[in-house]
């Protein structure tokens, strides 16, 4: 699968991605890696200058993220009440950056924008009650080569996707499509419309039954739309560069 932008993007299965940046970064979005699909464990995780973490859901931030954070000592930018949560549980183990949707912060040479998601967010991790993460969001990472990623996080397709388009102009994203507790193909395919994006990577699909949506009915519901973008039929493990 050819990228061609001296950039690696490895599915770590569900909604987690491994980037590898053209200046050797690495940034890992939503690691979940007890997820049944993923190709490593988070111990054999080698490497973390960012972590990012769209919301609190288990399936997205769970104890292997704060044992990864303390292990390997990222940057965390996140938003405000998660970053709340993280500096009681991490203290210096990792440079936490409270943000919310809107906002830019600049770390290892790259661009990262919050921008908002239609989901929820909260998990009750290992206690009784559910606590409140915050608002859901996806990013915008900006690479050392200027190249923009879109990842959605968990969310159904909004019309301000457009807006997303209009302010950052991303060339890839990553979109959530399995369905049930995110958009589904057809919604992923109005996404692709709003966003205009070259190439897309199906997220969030297959790793349960009930997450139904795949690659290729994504792919035909682009090409259903009149749309080019290419839609990359990836699995857990494969790296697209």
């Amino acid at each position: 699968m050819a990228l061609g932008r001296d950039t690696s993007i490895t599915w770590l299965g569900h909604a987690g991605v491994e980037i590898v940046t053209p200046g050797g970064k690495t940034v890992l979005v939503d690691p979940w890696f007890g997820n049944p699909n993923s190709p490593r464990t988070q111990e054999q995780q080698a490497a973390c200058d960012v972590l990012l973490v769209t919301h609190g859901h288990f399936d997205h931030f769970d104890a292997d993220t704060l044992a990864l954070a303390r292990r390997l000592h990222p940057t965390m930018p996140c938003v405000h009440e998660l970053s709340l949560y993280l500096t009681g549980e991490l203290g210096d183990a990792a440079e936490i950056i409270g943000m919310n949707a809107g906002g830019t912060v600049e770390s290892h040479g790259l661009r990262f924008t919050m921008v908002p998601a239609v989901h929820s967010s909260g998990d009750t991790m290992g206690g009784e009650s559910v606590r409140y993460f915050g608002e859901p969001v996806g990013f915008v990472i900006e690479l050392e080569n200027g190249y923009r990623i879109y990842h959605s996080g968990d969310t159904t397709v909004f019309g301000d996707m457009a807006l997303i388009r209009e302010l950052y102009e991303p060339d890839l994203a990553m979109l959530s499509v399995g369905g049930h507790f995110t958009m589904d193909p057809i919604g992923g395919a109005v996404a692709v419309g709003l966003l205009g994006v070259k190439d897309v990577l199906p997220i969030h699909w297959g790793t349960f039954p009930i997450l139904a949506g795949t690659p290729p009915a994504l792919a035909a519901a682009v090409t259903a739309r009149g749309l080019t973008a290419t839609v990359h039929d990836w699995r857990p493990g494969d790296t697209l560069r």
